[in-house]
């Protein structure tokens, strides 16, 4: 089975997708797609699903984690993150995608077995599970990946 995991974000959207065979799960793709902040927010959402699409089309993959957005400091910031979001999620279902959707404390557990993980934590134990040379980079590449890396874990559809 296939997954692509996604970090939402407007300017910096990371995924990450791996494939599970048996209970070994092994790298992909991943990356980042990235929008202009002089862009309006339409061109910018286009701008990801086209982009999503793409990286779907290329690497065929059965289902889609999605990170759930869980902050309200700056709500501006958050509209925008939905937005993503929302452009991912009818991606991912455009393409046939079963869509899962995975909160922080959960991708937390998951991946390190404690709820209050840092992020250098969360990027070492994707480094150790995937069996790469490095951390995947930049962040939000790192962070598309323990997504995929929970669905794999945690699902029974996986």
């Amino acid at each position: 089975m296939r997954i692509i995991g996604i970090d939402p974000g407007t300017a910096i959207l990371g995924f990450g997708v791996i494939e599970k065979k048996s209970s070994k799960l092994s790298m992909l793709d991943a990356g980042v797609i990235r929008t202009a902040s002089d862009q309006s927010d339409s061109k910018r959402l286009q701008t990801i699903y086209d982009e999503l699409a793409e990286v779907i089309k290329h690497n065929k993959p059965d289902a889609m984690a999605i990170e759930k957005l869980f902050f309200a400091q700056n709500v501006t910031t958050a509209m925008t993150v939905s937005q993503a979001r929302g452009a991912v999620m009818l991606c991912g279902e455009k393409h046939g995608l079963e869509v899962f959707e995975y909160t922080p404390l959960q991708i937390k557990q998951s991946i390190t077995g404690y709820g209050r993980a840092d992020k250098n934590q969360i990027q070492q134990m994707v480094k150790t599970i995937l069996k790469l040379d490095s951390v995947p980079k930049p962040d939000d590449c790192a962070d598309a990946l323990a997504c995929a890396i929970t669905h794999a874990m945690t699902s029974h559809y996986a």
